[in-house]
C-alpha cells in the first residue's frame, strides 16, 4: 500500500499509558503477565478441542477459531506495547503503524464476526436440537468461518487503503499504546472525511450486521428456555450460552464504543481499547473453561493421557 506522494512524517511517537517510568515498570509486569496467561490460556483452549474427540463439534470448532484470532489479536499489540514501556523513546514508522491498524481491523472485524456465527449455533442447538446435525453441517461451520475473515479483511483493506492515501504532515504524536484507524485522522493535514465516512459506516454495518443476527438469535433462545417446565431443564439450557453471552458483553461494548465514539485522545479511549485487545483475549478461554463441564473434563483427560505418557 503506498503512501501519499508528499507525506513528510517516516514515523509516529506513541505516548502510551504513562509517562511515569516508575508507573511503566508496574504496566510491563501487568501486561505481560496478561500476555503470557493469554497465549496460555487460548493455546491449551487449541490443544484440548484438537486432542479431545468430545469436542469435535461445531460449537468446539467454533471456540477453537477464536482462541486462534485471540491469541492473533493480542499479538497484533502486545509485544510493541511491552517494548515500548521498557523504551524512552516509543516510535513506530508509518508503515508499520499502518500495518499494525491493518491487523487491528482484521482480528475485530473476524470476531464480531465469529461470535455472531456462535450465536447461530446456540441458536440451533437450543432451537432445534433434532435438527442440529443438519443445520451445522462441517461444510456449513467452515463456510461461516471463512465468512467472518473475509468480511474482517474486507472491513480492514477499506479503511487502511484510505488511510495509507492520507499526507501527514507536522503532528506525529499518537495518544495511544497502539496504532489504530481512528488515531490516525487527528495526525492527517489530508482531508480526512471519506475516512470518517467510511469507518463510521463500515463499523457500524459491520457492527449491526454481525449484532443483530445475535439479538435475534438469544430472543428465540430465550423464549425457547423460558417454554420449558422443568426448572434443571431451562438451567441447563442457559448454562451452554452464558459463556458466549459474556464474551459478547465484554467485546461489543468496548469495540464498538472505541471506533463509533469521535477520537479525543482521551483515557476512556485507552480503555476501551485494552478492554477489547488485551484483556478479552485473555479472559476469553478462562470464561470458556470455568463456565463449561466439557471443557473442564477434557483438561482433566487431556492432563491424564499427558501424565501417563510421560510417566
Amino acid at each position: 500500500m503506498a503512501l501519499g506522494n508528499h507525506s513528510t512524517i517516516t514515523q509516529f511517537l506513541l505516548l502510551g499509558l504513562s509517562a511515569d517510568p516508575h508507573i511503566q515498570s508496574v504496566l510491563f509486569v501487568l501486561f505481560l503477565d496478561i500476555y503470557l496467561l493469554t497465549i496460555m490460556g487460548n493455546l491449551t483452549m487449541m490443544l484440548v478441542i484438537r486432542a479431545d474427540s468430545h469436542l469435535h463439534t461445531p460449537m468446539y470448532f467454533f471456540l477453537s477459531h477464536l482462541s486462534f484470532l485471540d491469541l492473533c489479536f493480542s499479538s497484533v499489540t502486545v509485544p510493541k506495547m511491552l517494548k515500548d514501556l521498557l523504551s524512552e523513546i516509543k516510535t513506530i514508522s508509518v508503515s508499520g503503524c499502518l500495518a499494525q491498524g491493518f491487523f487491528v481491523l482484521i482480528s475485530a472485524g473476524t470476531e464480531v464476526g465469529l461470535l455472531s456465527v456462535m450465536a447461530y449455533d446456540r441458536y440451533a442447538a437450543i432451537c432445534h436440537p433434532l435438527l442440529y446435525g443438519q443445520m451445522m453441517r462441517k461444510q456449513l461451520c467452515v463456510q461461516l468461518v471463512c465468512s467472518s475473515w473475509s468480511l474482517g479483511v474486507l472491513n480492514a483493506f477499506i479503511n487502511i487503503f484510505l488511510a495509507a492515501n492520507l499526507d501527514f504532515c507536522e503532528k506525529y504524536t499518537i495518544n495511544h499504546y497502539s496504532c489504530e484507524v481512528p488515531s490516525l485522522f487527528p495526525l492527517s493535514c489530508s482531508d480526512v472525511s471519506n475516512n470518517l465516512i467510511a469507518l463510521f459506516c463500515s463499523s457500524l454495518l459491520h457492527g449491526l450486521g454481525t449484532f443483530l443476527p445475535i439479538i435475534s438469535s438469544y430472543a428465540c433462545i430465550v423464549s425457547t428456555i423460558l417454554s420449558i417446565s422443568s426448572t434443571s431443564g431451562r438451567s441447563k439450557a442457559f448454562s451452554t450460552c452464558s459463556s458466549h453471552l459474556t464474551a459478547v458483553s465484554f467485546f461489543y461494548g468496548s469495540a464498538f464504543l472505541r471506533y463509533l465514539m469521535p477520537t479525543s485522545g482521551s483515557s476512556l479511549e485507552l480503555i476501551f481499547s485494552v478492554q477489547y485487545s488485551v484483556v478479552t483475549p485473555m479472559l476469553n478461554p478462562l470464561i470458556y473453561s470455568l463456565k463449561n463441564k466439557q471443557v473442564k473434563a477434557a483438561v482433566r483427560r487431556t492432563l491424564g493421557k499427558y501424565l501417563q505418557c510421560s510417566g
